[in-house]
């Protein structure tokens, strides 16, 4: 049975989890990165991950789209900000957009 969800022109399809169905953190790199209101943030570059546990801590984002965040810059998402991964990473939380850019 796969659960399907309508993000903003996005179906989202994944089979429940489990350890032989959930994706690898290599194979999320160039996925698309949806916000919870369905915008596309923007593209999975890299992801972080600890030495100790190797857990994921963060989701490079590149590819980020100028509407949401001033000068495109490219974020670290916290990983525990992602609701689901499917054919596109779903986001349970965004801060208010736009995102200004503030140069220290």
């Amino acid at each position: 049975m796969y659960a399907k969800l309508h993000m903003g022109g996005y179906i989202v399809c994944a089979p429940p989890p489990s350890p032989n169905t959930m994706p690898r953190l290599s194979d999320l790199r160039g996925r698309a990165v949806i916000l919870p209101d369905g915008r596309k943030l923007g593209t999975v570059h890299d992801a972080v991950i600890t030495r100790d546990d190797l857990e994921c801590t963060h989701l490079f984002v590149s590819d980020v789209d100028e509407n949401l965040v001033e000068g495109a810059v490219p974020l670290a998402i916290p990983w525990r900000w992602v609701r689901g991964v499917a054919e596109v990473v779903v986001l349970r939380w965004f801060p208010e957009t736009p995102i200004p850019f503030e140069r220290q």
